[in-house]
């Protein structure tokens, strides 16, 4: 039995991802179940770390800790995690019936760094996905553009103190003492963050392989436009420009440069009169007031069907990202026949094919997103229609459930026999 750890079932992309792994191994033959802080489900494969007010405490204490060590500063205090709190999973009866043992997204409570040390200590086969660049940083989960990690964090731009022996130093000599006791398999979801956390100190020595995260194309599949907009009282004769993310003002979504590109793009009147903008997440109502059109709010959706009728209904997909791994949001729309529009960060670039399936736009260039809207926007149908049989193309030949749930089966395999299992 795998069991996938991570700290939320549902909230989060790396809980989505997390998530749909745990259903593509069982439905492909491999047993697997969930252990998360943040139960939200019913479902019986997914276990809740017991102890409500504790885990409560232990996220709170750990922010507390977190601004103490930061010249008693709030500035980034959910961009950095020094690992300071969490539960020893290792007794619980989940943890001890799993063959293997499958990290993911394991920050703000879930586990401390004491608790990872007994999980690798344990004897069981041990496989870590990473969803960012945790644990390849001292306590960042986005370098950006400071390459300190790949010889030792120190000094850390994101906190408020001068000390170079910070908290990026004190964790990331945890972080190095921790790993230095045993060679683990890591997994990036793209290969951009592969060769990222490969040239870091801490992961240099350690086995580094790329298998993306899977999605239910029976799920998010292309369903009748018209009929989705009419379903979702959306306006039919209309370009709808979709965006999204988990928090709409979340400035690394690039809320700035989203409204910048589709605001340019009005300025146009023959597009302003056509054209209108879906938004979908937390904080989309608030969103109204950033484009100079009608908007279509969507506050955040867990139903998943529901999302593929929102993707169906629109006819793009805008996520100018300032940093990403393997967007979900990207796939979601790819796998329901919606061309996408992105920045070439991170991992974008390895799903959008350019002049194929949608338009890579330069890094930070609203001029550039405005160009690709207005190529996207001026297709003629039949083109239209092969970007998105070319879209849904590239996630049945590489996001698929059986193709991913194939990859992790020789990952798990090769982890238990380094082992000797």
């Amino acid at each position: 039995m795998i069991l996938i750890v991570n700290t939320s079932e549902r909230t989060g992309g790396a809980a989505v991802a997390a998530n749909r792994l745990m259903k593509a191994l069982n439905k492909n033959g491999t047993e697997a179940r969930m252990l998360v802080n943040d139960k939200k489900t019913d479902d019986k494969n997914v276990f809740e770390v017991p102890g409500k007010w504790r885990k409560r405490h232990d996220f709170l204490y750990e922010r507390l800790l977190i601004v103490i060590r930061n010249g008693f500063s709030k500035k980034r205090l959910f961009e950095i995690d020094p690992a300071y709190t969490g539960t020893d999973i290792t007794k619980l009866p989940c943890f001890k019936e799993a063959d293997v043992i499958h990290l993911h997204w394991i920050n703000q409570g879930m586990l401390a760094m004491k608790d990872l040390r007994k999980i690798l200590t344990s004897g069981k086969p041990v496989v870590w996905t990473m969803h960012d660049q945790w644990c390849s940083t001292g306590i960042c989960h986005s370098t950006g553009e400071c390459t300190k990690f790949q010889t030792h964090c120190a000094g850390c731009p994101l906190l408020q103190t001068s000390r170079r022996k910070d908290l990026s130093w004190t964790t990331f000599e945890k972080k190095k003492a921790l790993f230095a006791r045993k060679r683990l398999t890591f997994v990036t979801c793209s290969r951009w963050l592969k060769d990222i956390a490969s040239s870091g100190m801490l992961l240099g020595n350690q086995k580094v392989i790329n298998i993306p995260n899977p999605i239910d194309t029976e799920i998010f599949m292309p369903r009748d436009k018209n009929g989705c907009r009419q379903e979702l009282a959306l306006p039919q004769g209309k370009r709808l420009i979709l965006v999204g993310a988990v928090n709409m003002k979340d400035y690394r979504k690039g809320p700035e440069y989203m409204a910048k590109a589709v605001n340019t793009l009005l300025e146009d009147t023959e597009f302003a009169r056509t054209t209108e903008v879906i938004c979908i997440g937390n904080g989309a109502s608030d969103m109204k007031t950033f484009f100079h059109c009608q908007v279509h709010a969507f506050d955040y959706v867990k139903e998943e069907a529901l999302l593929s009728k929102i993707y169906s209904a629109a006819d793009f997909f805008l996520t100018p990202s300032l940093y990403e791994n393997l967007p979900n949001m990207i796939m979601e729309a790819m796998a329901c026949g919606i061309p996408c529009i992105g920045f070439n960060v991170g991992g974008i670039p390895e799903m959008i094919d350019h002049g194929r399936n949608g338009y890579v736009a330069e890094y930070k260039s609203t001029e550039d997103l405005v160009r690709g809207l207005k190529f996207l926007l001026g297709l003629p149908e039949e083109s239209y229609r092969q970007y998105s049989e070319n879209s849904r193309k590239k996630v049945l030949d590489c996001y698929s459930e059986a193709a991913v749930a194939r990859q992790y089966d020789q990952a798990y395999r090769q982890a238990a026999a380094s082992m000797g299992r």
